[in-house]
């Protein structure tokens, strides 16, 4: 397969026109004015030893579904095995300690945790137990939880088609009134196809229940033509209420493709938003998707991996609630990531997971992109550690990952930042290709023996006990402090095969009381909820006040 890559046609003479030519005064880099977090590798110590391998076909994926799987609310690790078997991990890490996990079984078959790209966490029965939507190398698997971290396959249950495509994104959301999710998942390249793998791409599927009251996925709607998606993401980008599917191609592949939005109108077939909607034509390498609502003005931004650049994209002024026009922002935000920040080698960056966060709790949000080559690609930095872009209140991103502690000489693939610890500060997981995985303790302004806060902070897990969609995706969290607004979406998807569920963590910064509502997937609000900083806040739908819990 090195082979093939060999032969690609003049990527670095196309890159060069787009990045280094246009970007050559970045050669020094911007002082960042945020405080920079210390992160601590302990992967080895914490018992976490997995590592994601295969041939070709396992270059991409290596996701990881951060998840409560015991019923503690401490995030649990399912890791991708490529080859191998997938791994389950139980957190027993100690609040504000060293991180500690042990390995656990899941009571499934070796045939079914093999060959296992990338996995997304969802109740998708509303049981309020956490379910697995696994993407594999052949047959995808929806995993029903059964408590305890134990699962079980649910497919001839639902009626579910697992395919044996090549399945590489995930996303889901419950349509207007629909008892059960929509389902979709996004595929590769198509091996058996003549010519292959240039210009074949399998076609991508959406699995809606059948009437949207039943857990039936026996008819799937063909989304037709895929491009190779590696990652894709069900948006309400207009805010209307109605959640398109956003798509990320990878035109190593593909001929003649480019990225996509689809429609998902209630009841109707999906269609394609094409130049005549006012849809731009946009041609990228294509690996992951962050989204998150920069300006708070109610229309979330896409930040997208590439190979060579990341782009930033934003409604542009012409559009409106049914044409999406977008620009890319990302050179003026300084979020391009199109090299190594640090180290000799300058060849163009390979970007992948990727992720909207506030890892220094300031109440900005700050960008973690996943980093590494393909294989052995020549024309791309063989050394290229992942990136920790923080956001500075001028609105622009300055790198600090070799600061940090996390520029580490690996091939990162799939990630997550969630607070393995419950100490108020975001960890960092990191799949590899061919190498451990990478598990960072964020020490705050402090160091292993002794971390030390950066700023105030705020956990909020949303629920509708009762109802379909107990995990609220498609909701709205607001956190107002002072005069300041942060919001984040409750999503299933983007990413890079990698995704959790559970607390949404946001900066506080020297606030110590905050004020939260929530936009339910209806569209409905709530009361606003006063609480105190630094604390896990429990808010079901309907509640007069928010409860707390408290992790001993």
């Amino acid at each position: 397969m090195t082979a093939l890559f060999k032969h690609l046609p003049c990527i670095v003479a196309a890159i060069a026109t787009s990045a280094f030519s246009a970007l050559a005064q970045d050669a020094e880099r911007k002082p960042s004015l945020a405080p920079v977090p210390n992160f601590v590798e302990e992967a080895a110590a914490a018992g976490l030893d997995h590592t994601y391998d295969g041939p070709w076909e396992y270059f991409v994926g290596g996701g990881v579904a951060i998840f409560d799987c015991n019923g503690d609310r401490r995030p649990d690790l399912f890791v991708a095995g490529g080859k191998g078997r997938a791994s389950l991990f139980q957190n027993n890490s100690a609040t504000g300690g060293v991180l500690s996990f042990e390995k656990t079984e899941t009571g499934l078959g070796e045939r079914q945790d093999s060959k296992v790209l990338g996995a997304y966490p969802l109740d998708f029965d509303n049981d309020g137990i956490m379910d697995l939507a696994v993407l594999r190398l052949g047959e995808n698997m929806l995993l029903r939880g059964l408590g305890e971290c134990r699962f079980e396959s649910a497919n001839r249950a639902l009626g579910f088609d697992g395919g044996r495509e090549w399945t590489t994104a995930f996303s889901a959301i419950w349509e207007r009134d629909a008892e059960f999710p929509s389902l979709a998942f996004g595929n590769y390249v198509d091996r058996s196809a003549p010519g292959a793998p240039w210009g074949a791409c399998h076609d991508n599927y959406l699995f809606r229940p059948q009437g949207g009251n039943s857990l039936d996925y026996s008819n799937p709607e063909r989304l037709s033509p895929g491009y190779c998606s590696l990652s894709i993401l069900f948006t309400d980008w207009n805010r209307s209420g109605e959640h398109a599917l956003r798509v990320s191609n990878d035109r190593h592949y593909y001929r003649g493709g480019e990225e996509q939005l689809w429609a998902v109108p209630p009841g109707r077939p999906a269609r394609l938003y094409r130049r005549a909607d006012g849809w731009r034509h946009l041609k990228i390498w294509g690996m992951g998707i962050a989204s998150i609502d920069l300006n708070v003005d109610g229309y979330p931004e896409f930040a997208l991996t590439s190979m060579g650049d990341t782009k930033l994209q934003m409604l542009d002024d012409e559009a409106d609630e049914t044409v999406p026009v977008y620009r890319d922002i990302a050179f003026d935000k300084g979020l391009t990531a199109h090299r190594p920040y640090t180290g000799t080698d300058l060849r163009p960056s390979t970007g992948w997971h990727s992720e909207f966060q506030d890892v220094n709790n300031d109440t900005l949000w700050d960008l973690f992109i996943a980093k590494g080559n393909v294989e052995a690609m020549p024309d791309f930095a063989a050394y290229d550690p992942d990136n920790l872009l923080l956001g500075q209140w001028d609105g622009q991103f300055s790198e600090v990952g070799d600061h940090a502690g996390i520029a580490l000489d690996r091939r990162g693939r799939g990630a997550g930042l969630a607070d393995f610890n419950m100490d108020g500060l975001l960890d960092l997981v990191v799949v590899n290709r061919s190498a451990p995985v990478s598990l960072f303790r964020n020490v705050g302004a402090g160091t292993s023996e002794t971390p030390r806060p950066l700023g105030n902070w705020l956990s909020v897990e949303v629920r509708q006990p009762g109802k379909p969609n107990r995990m609220a995706v498609g909701a709205k969290v607001s956190v107002k402090i002072g005069n300041k607004t942060i919001v984040r979406d409750v999503q299933v998807g983007a990413g890079h095969a990698s995704g959790q569920a559970g607390f949404l963590h946001f900066g506080l910064g020297v606030s110590e009381r905050a004020q939260v509502r929530i936009r339910w997937p209806d569209g409905d609000w709530s009361h606003g909820y006063r609480v105190f900083a630094n604390t896990h806040v429990l808010i079901d739908r309907g509640a007069e006040n928010a409860g707390l819990w408290l992790p001993e």
